[in-house]
């Protein structure tokens, strides 16, 4: 079966089961970037049509789109470069983690400027993903055990052992301030102490979930993809209460997780090679099939209407306007 046809089909069931499930009408385009690219993550800029970043982690490169053309750019960020993660900042610039150059990244959007911020060690961290907090400062993760900040009016760079060592992987700021991180190979999450770079672990109740990304809701919960367990968590910080939704199908592996501006929490399954969409209230899914087999979206971001994964194993972006 041609790729073109199974996109086809895989869009009609996306329509089929979204139909079904009384949902919203939704869009779902997909946009090629170079072949061998393999995009990881993906920030689009938060004003509405603005150019969508990703990080070419086979190509050493950042990637830009711009969805109205469907041109795409992307911008050499060094030799041994290996992107993982991107968002855009406060200052309107996409920052990246570069576990392969062991640096935090920036480039400046409007003269493709590449700024490098080294860690203070020269062990491997395996730089993951980044936030900011509200001061302007990026926390990042390592998934070999640590967790940084990176201050960038100074350039002054920090790094603390994370508790239990190997697994922090995503991280996200609550909409108080409060960071969070989540540690795929630890099986925990953790709250990082902004004065003082401490992370306290908080435990799921489901041992052995393997918690991969994290994001906040409007109201401050901690939602949690688990891979291991197949689950979305929600943690309560208010209440310090769990809750807990098996994703559908045969044994689900949730990878990333982002909220959206109506709560509604999005999800990727690699066993179902599908976006998911969770509403909390009706505890419903909506599936939306990959483009191809084996498209395997990582993380995902958005902005409002619009819900983007990078497609890294069919080198395409996705997005769901809903």
């Amino acid at each position: 079966m041609s790729s073109r046809i199974f996109e086809r089909i895989a869009r009609a069931l996306g329509l089929a089961l979204a139909l079904a499930c009384g949902a919203h009408a939704a869009e779902v385009r997909t946009y090629d970037v170079p072949r061998g690219a393999r995009p990881h993550d993906v920030a689009p800029d938060p004003k509405p049509g603005g150019p969508v970043w990703y990080t070419a982690q086979g190509q050493g490169a950042l990637g830009r789109l711009d969805p109205a053309t469907g041109k795409v750019e992307q911008i050499a960020l060094g030799a041994g470069s290996s992107p993982h993660g991107v968002i855009v900042g406060p200052d309107g610039a996409p920052w990246i983690t570069d576990s392969g150059l062991n640096a935090i990244v920036r480039v400046d959007p409007a003269t493709r400027e590449v700024k490098r911020w080294p860690l203070p060690t020269s062990a491997y961290a395996n730089v993951n993903t980044a936030t900011f907090d509200r001061s302007g400062k990026l926390w990042f993760t390592g998934q070999s055990g640590i967790h940084g900040r990176l201050d960038p009016a100074t350039g002054k760079v920090e790094v603390w052992d994370s508790p239990r060592g190997r697994g922090p992987y995503g991280i996200a700021t609550t909409p108080a301030g409060e960071v969070y991180y989540a540690s795929l190979a630890g099986n925990h999450i953790a709250r990082i102490d902004l004065a003082t770079g401490a992370a306290t672990v908080i435990e799921p109740p489901t041992a052995g979930q393997g918690a991969r990304r994290v994001w906040s809701d409007s109201a401050g919960r901690v939602w949690v993809s688990e891979w291991m367990s197949g689950q979305v968590s929600v943690y309560d910080p208010a209440g310090k209460t769990w809750r807990a939704w098996k994703l559908p199908g045969n044994s689900p592996r949730a990878y990333s997780v982002w909220v959206d501006e109506a709560d509604k929490v999005w999800l990727t399954d690699f066993s179902a090679n599908a976006v998911l969409r969770f509403d909390p209230a009706s505890e419903r899914f909506e599936s939306f099939p990959g483009s191809a087999p084996g498209a395997a979206v990582r993380q995902m971001l958005g902005r409002r209407g619009e819900a983007w994964g990078a497609e890294s194993g069919a080198d395409r972006l996705v997005v769901i306007r809903y």
